[in-house]
């Protein structure tokens, strides 16, 4: 390939590797929060559902109970609000009659009960009492006496109540009601900045928080963008002060703990020194929390994974105490018109009430799924694995192994998310993983169906009239640059030749000539092709192919020893057919050179050919000639059997070929050392001396060998052209400096 094409070829890679690197930092952005994809975090969210949904215990915890106030309570005790003397008999009976553990409201009180009026007092005793001073105490006592908020207030004085109220970021002029005592003072905690910050509140009257002491806020300002409730805030911030949650409440005074306990983490936020909340403890119990003191709200399960006891039965007295003894019961709402039915993972409309119970439950039995710190990191390890993977590696594969590839990488990526959230609990979100492999799994399959098939045609264009088609694929896959501009390379050439071939074509007609070439050329070319070699040229019923280029092949000499010794019984297979057409059988030479060879394409401006030439290819050509002297089908240089260890080997002779200034060794090859015998060893070995003696001008002790060894292999020639040798140097000895070479003097 020319300049340019080369030059597109690497600003396809280089665009391919860019555009692949800047999707891999548009995630990581989203992952790390820098940038908001909102697809991203919506399919988050879902799968966050689908997993909950899928491990939820779904069974019934009968530590807490709900106290509902149903449509049947609204109906038979009138609508709500309702007065608070039936509250203050409902919480006499329940601690006194029923002696339920802890009680807590899910509403606040923040308006007085008026229900006895100021005025109509003062009335009625104006008839009775003259004096306007001692009237206006008696209607103060009695109105005190007689007030449902006091009675409320009584009722809770004693027993372990958490009341509950709201808090807003909207600023507001003022502030109705009271809040319960705070946790903590912000200012000895560095992480509070990272808290929700309250801006307003909505509290229960003086007297009724004073009575309880204990409250929390029931309201949840981390509401997801679909509106689900995911998470809850333990923990806000409300001037310089932090308060807690109703769940968190509700277990501080069930577990009677004065304290909270604070596990902070060190020096991964935005600033140096950075202090950000990781769980809390409350005695033995750990909630794991994410910066802003949030829990993963733990689900049992869809609505009514908790007793639901109507209010209206309580107060009827119709359920048994064995319901409510020793129970938690949080006192909430489903009836419709009340508003207190949310989305959740579990169930589109879920009672406000029993998320607050689902809480409790989970940090009770300590399953509260979490997000660690650390787990940021290991997404962001996860994308640059992708990454690395699919650009690395896929631009090697098949477009069928890259997608079966992908798939393999999707299914980790699923079961290893599903193992953390499982076995671990750990949330991890792992959508970006899924978008980045899914985007450059179509990136590398776009480049590599538009520009790498279109590279794989041109290669098979330009090399496939040499070359089998399956290392045209393998040329496809390589990263390497295939050109077909000259180069120097170590190379293996073959020459074969059919002898005899001129006197056998003056004896066949023309047509006949041609498919008896055809006959032969199609199994050489189909043996050299299996074993990865190059056809460089058909020259009538020779056969010119190399080994090593345009694919480099580090095994460029045994794969064309193997394809010569696979050549010969291919040939067998056809001479039958031959036979039985009224042709001679034929005979094959081959000649074998491994070395430095230029190779490209070579020829002129009207027609041009991928070749290989130089010294060592004229070298193969000339062994492939000396086949016939020597009686062998197959010539190999000293170089190729130096290269091709693998097979055995007997030595021929060291000859001096024409056109060549020092001499070499030619060997035969006889077969693959594993399927050698014994005997064939032996026989090596026997010629190696007789070939040291001849070298060394001991004619008798080497022509004894010989002779052994022609009585054993009558048809082997070399053998008998050594004997001849030795009769002819007897009467005519060589030189005092002779050493052994031969001299041909033509091709």
């Amino acid at each position: 390939m020319q300049a340019n094409p080369q030059i597109r070829h690497y600003a396809i890679r280089i665009s391919r590797f860019l555009i692949s690197v800047l999707v891999t930092v548009l995630f990581s952005l989203q992952t790390t929060g820098s940038l908001k994809l909102p697809i991203v975090d919506r399919i988050d969210d879902i799968i966050y559902d689908l997993r909950l949904s899928a491990t939820v215990p779904n069974t019934v915890d009968p530590r807490i109970v709900i106290l509902n106030i149903d449509e049947k309570s609204l109906a038979n005790e009138g609508r709500w609000p309702w007065h608070r003397d039936k509250l203050s008999y409902l919480t006499d009976i329940l601690f006194e009659y029923y002696k339920v553990k802890l009680l807590a409201f899910t509403m606040v009180f923040s308006e007085k009960d008026e229900t006895l009026e100021y005025s109509v007092v003062e009335k009625l005793l104006s008839r009775v009492i003259d004096n306007e001073k001692i009237r206006q105490g008696a209607v103060q006592n009695l109105y005190s006496l007689a007030s449902n908020d006091k009675l409320f207030a009584d009722s809770i004085q004693d027993h372990p109540v958490v009341l509950g109220y709201f808090t807003s970021h909207i600023k507001a002029d003022s502030n109705p009601g009271m809040l319960p005592p705070p946790v903590v003072s912000t200012e000895q905690l560095p992480f509070a900045k990272h808290l929700f910050t309250a801006k307003n509140y909505g509290g229960n009257l003086d007297e009724l928080q004073s009575a309880a002491g204990s409250g929390g806020f029931f309201n949840n300002p981390f509401v997801d963008a679909d509106g689900s409730y995911r998470r809850l805030p333990l923990l806000i911030k409300y001037q310089n002060s932090i308060y807690e949650a109703l769940p968190l409440a509700i277990l501080r005074n069930l577990l009677h703990i004065p304290e909270i306990g604070f596990e902070v983490g060190e020096g991964y936020g935005a600033d140096d020194g950075d202090t950000r909340l990781e769980a809390l403890r409350l005695d033995l119990f750990r909630v794991p929390v994410d910066e802003t003191g949030s829990i993963l709200i733990p689900y049992r399960g869809k609505q009514r994974s908790f007793p639901y006891i109507s209010v209206s039965d309580v107060l009827n007295g119709t359920v048994t105490t064995e319901r409510l003894m020793d129970k938690i019961v949080i006192v909430g709402t489903t009836a419709a018109g009340l508003v207190d039915l949310h989305p959740t993972p579990v169930q589109n409309r879920y009672p406000g009430v029993e998320i607050h119970a689902n809480v409790v439950s989970g940090i009770l039995d300590q399953t509260i799924k979490s997000r660690p710190p650390f787990v940021m990191g290991w997404e962001l390890l996860q994308l640059v694995l992708i990454a690395a993977i699919t650009i690395l590696l896929f631009p090697l594969f098949s477009p069928g192994i890259m997608t079966l590839a992908f798939l393999g990488m999707l299914l980790l990526l699923t079961l290893g998310n599903f193992l953390v959230w499982t076995s671990l609990d750990i949330e991890s979100r792992f959508t970006a993983a899924v978008f980045l492999l899914l985007a450059l799994y179509i990136i590398q399959l776009f480049y590599g169906y538009f520009f790498e098939a279109r590279n794989k045609r041109l290669l098979g264009q330009i090399f496939g009239q040499y070359i089998p088609p399956e290392l045209v694929e393998e040329m496809s896959r390589s990263q390497a640059q295939f050109t077909l501009k000259g180069e120097s390379r170590q190379l293996t050439v073959l020459f074969s030749d059919v002898r005899g071939f001129t006197s056998l074509s003056e004896k066949l007609d023309p047509e006949e000539l041609c498919r008896l070439i055809n006959e032969i050329l199609n199994p050489i070319t189909r043996v050299i092709q299996t074993n990865k070699g190059t056809i460089d040229k058909y020259m009538g019923d020779a056969v010119m192919a190399f080994w090593g280029a345009p694919l480099t092949d580090p095994e460029h000499a045994p794969h064309a020893v193997q394809a010569a010794l696979s050549i010969l019984p291919a040939l067998e297979d056809v001479q039958q057919d031959f036979a039985n057409r009224g042709w001679p059988p034929i005979k094959m030479g081959i000649g074998i050179n491994t070395g430095p060879m230029n190779v490209g394409n070579m020829g002129s401006e009207f027609r041009m050919a991928y070749t290989v030439m130089g010294d060592a290819v004229n070298l193969g050509s000339r062994l492939e000639g000396l086949t016939k002297k020597y009686g062998v089908n197959i010539i190999v240089s000293e170089s190729t059997k130096n290269s091709a260890p693998e097979f055995l080997y007997r030595e021929l002779d060291q000859v001096l070929v024409k056109g060549k200034q020092e001499p070499i060794k030619i060997y035969e090859p006889i077969s693959s050392i594993e399927e050698a015998d014994e005997s064939c060893f032996e026989e090596l070995e026997q010629l190696e001396q007789a070939l040291e003696y001849y070298r060394a001008k001991r004619w008798s002790e080497a022509e004894s060998i010989f002779e052994v060894l022609v009585e054993n292999a009558p048809t082997c020639m070399p053998y008998q052209i050594y004997i001849k040798r030795i009769a002819y140097y007897r009467e005519f000895p060589p030189p005092e400096n002779w050493d052994g070479v031969f001299v041909h003097p033509n091709k």
